[in-house]
């Protein structure tokens, strides 16, 4: 198994084109997210984003945070361990949060999640979005899981 991770943050003129525009940031605005659970085969591999095919249908693990709220501190994370046996994503987010707290909490969950597998952790990569909300902001992080038919060639 192949995945990216990647995020992105911006604002637009309503939510859904915050959203739209954070997705775009991150590369995957011209694509269709299915979002699924967090597992992963064993030794999955972590690649930079390939540029993926428009109106492709792609598997994800998404964390995203909109708001209006003038101020607020977005902050939407990821965070993946990868073991022999197979591996785990989970995405959480904080509005107004410490950065390095909403990080630790991705962290501890994944932890969690491969400890009580009694998977050993090979690798663990945390990705992580902050936005200041301006009028109307959105962050987003996310695992694409890839495969051949959705990546442009």
């Amino acid at each position: 198994m192949r995945i990216a991770i990647v995020s992105g943050n911006s604002e637009g003129p309503t939510e859904l084109n915050a959203f739209d525009n954070a997705l775009y940031e991150a590369e995957i605005g011209d694509v269709n997210l299915i979002k699924v659970s967090s597992m992963l085969e064993a030794n999955t591999k972590v690649e930079k984003l390939p540029k993926l095919k428009a109106g492709s249908m792609v598997n994800c693990v998404l964390s995203s945070l909109t708001s209006k709220n003038k101020g607020e501190e977005l902050v939407a994370c990821i965070a993946v361990a990868i073991g022999e046996e197979l591996g785990c994503a989970v995405e959480t987010n904080g509005i107004n949060q410490n950065a390095e707290d909403v990080k630790s909490e991705a962290i501890e969950m994944v932890k969690y999640m491969m400890n009580k597998r009694g998977v050993e952790i090979k690798e663990l990569v945390v990705e992580e979005a902050h936005h200041t909300v301006d009028e109307i902001g959105s962050a987003i992080a996310a695992v694409i899981y890839l495969r051949d038919d959705i990546i442009e060639e």
